[in-house]
């Protein structure tokens, strides 16, 4: 018999949030950060160089345990070929949005930010955020849903 401390995580019940987004952007026209390529006027990210891109959803929000919490929601590739504007509407995160607490539950700052790495051939790995975010507020009681 051992004696063996258990990791899983706090006793009392923490939040689960569920989001559901529209994302539209245009990976092409932001503002990357990101060494830029002219042919015919046209700004091309994917130069001799860049294989995909890996976008992904975060949420970022504080509460009064942590300054600051960061949570990736969804991500998606887009390779080279691929058409890197998006138009998604009523999509559900991905990942499971938990908090490590009751941190959601009434926050009113909790905000969106699709950022991407340029995944190239060879070289280093740059993160870039896109110019936009948007702040949501999560409300004040619980749902409460049934377990299957």
């Amino acid at each position: 018999r051992k004696n063996v401390e258990d990791f899983t995580g706090p006793r009392e019940r923490s939040d689960l949030g569920f989001v559901t987004f529209d994302i539209t952007a245009d990976i092409l026209n932001g503002k990357t950060g990101l060494p830029t390529f002219w042919n015919k006027n046209t700004l091309i990210i994917f130069d001799w160089n860049v294989k995909q891109l890996f976008l992904y959803l975060s949420a970022e929000y504080s509460t009064k345990n942590n300054a600051l919490n960061q949570v990736v929601l969804w991500d998606k590739i887009i390779l080279r070929g691929d058409n890197p504007k998006l138009s998604l509407k009523d999509m559900k995160s991905k990942y499971f949005f938990f908090d490590d607490g009751n941190g959601l539950k009434g926050n009113r700052n909790i905000t969106l930010t699709l950022s991407w790495n340029v995944v190239p051939y060879a070289g280093i790995l740059p993160l870039v955020t896109g110019s936009g975010h948007v702040s949501v507020p999560f409300p004040d009681t619980y749902e409460v849903t049934k377990s299957y």
